[in-house]
């Protein structure tokens, strides 16, 4: 007789189709359902009639969303939960459904098509991927993610009180939607900032400067952060979102420059999924790794122990760690 187990296949399926779950998000962020619903429109003929969409397809998509916990349903009506209020609902101040443009693309999402290539050859079958230049993704990037960037572009400049002087001159390195840059310069009236990326992604950042009202203080510096001059005199340079794409000698020649361009005490500020030294805690840090390996040639998710590392090779002369709960995301502060 075989022998018999408790155990139940449900996370293999739920893995193998958890595409599933990201069409069904995409498509309701798309039809602006969450919305729809949050005005008070719940039945699935008041939702199809407002997102002009067919009442079956309406109906069986916001089904599918209350078994993700998405959606609730009574009665034949539909309504938010408090997490599709707080991030899915266009009035939220905290709205951040846009994300899907990116996370949800097929420039992405291509990327993982064959992973079995990519653990072959040790990095992305995509060319390039992700790091190649001009890259479109990038573009919908900046479009997509600057709601997601704005608690940790806070974060961050609470993080700089009393680090850097008022009138501080500020480097964003791949600085994509320009959050990062237009926060602190609001934080900070006298300070300007120079954005650096490539030409058609800080098209974005200067429209969102302009919308904060800091474009006076906001500079663009088109190109790659590898071979474009950054300049000197900085007191602060971000590297939000950038060190994973790389390799770790890549990594220690970049940041000699980012030491070179700064001023002496200055700041480096790099934000990274950093896992711990197991490499599988926290959960979504670890996940990153993955990210990495399918989608550019050499990158990866660091532990502090490497970035540190790789922060001292580069001459700075001491690194800090710290967490940024909620979101999954940690910085590391190395001082010249």
């Amino acid at each position: 007789m075989p022998k018999t187990t408790s155990a139940a296949p449900d996370i293999i399926f739920e893995t193998l189709t958890a595409y599933q779950r990201t069409s069904a998000l995409k498509a309701a962020v798309e039809l602006d359902l969450f919305s729809i619903i949050g005005q008070g429109h719940g039945t699935a003929a008041e939702i199809a009639a407002r997102s002009h969409a067919s009442e079956r397809g309406s109906r069986i998509l916001c089904d599918y969303l209350v078994t993700l916990g998405l959606l609730h349903k009574q009665n034949g009506r539909y309504s938010l939960p408090d997490v599709s209020k707080a991030f899915l609902d266009r009035q939220s101040p905290q709205f951040m459904g846009d994300i899907a443009g990116f996370l949800a693309s097929s420039h992405l999402m291509d990327m993982f098509e064959d992973s079995a290539t990519a653990v072959r050859k040790g990095g992305t079958v995509s060319d390039q991927g992700s790091v190649s230049p001009d890259h479109p993704m990038w573009v919908a990037f900046a479009r997509s993610m600057m709601s997601m960037m704005a608690l940790p572009a806070n974060l961050i400049a609470e993080h700089m009180k009393g680090r850097m002087p008022p009138k501080a001159k500020i480097l964003d390195v791949a600085a994509g939607h320009g959050v990062f840059g237009v926060t602190l310069a609001q934080r900070y009236p006298d300070a300007e900032v120079v954005a650096l990326d490539w030409k058609n992604v800080l098209k974005v950042a200067q429209e969102n400067a302009q919308r904060a009202g800091v474009a006076k203080r906001f500079r663009t510096l088109p190109g790659s952060a590898f071979e474009t001059a950054f300049g000197d005199g900085y007191d602060l340079v971000l590297l939000t979102n950038f060190l994973h794409h790389f390799d770790a000698p890549t990594n220690v020649t970049l940041l000699r420059k980012v030491h070179k361009a700064l001023k002496p005490g200055g700041h480096a500020v790099s934000l990274e999924f950093i896992p711990n030294e197991d490499r599988v805690t926290p959960h979504e840090p670890a996940r990153f790794s993955f990210v990495m390996l399918n989608s550019t040639p050499s990158g990866d998710a660091y532990t502090y122990a490497e970035l540190e590392s790789m922060h001292r090779q580069a001459g700075f002369r001491s690194t800090e760690l710290k967490a940024l709960p909620p979101t999954p995301q940690s910085i590391v502060t190395a001082q010249k």
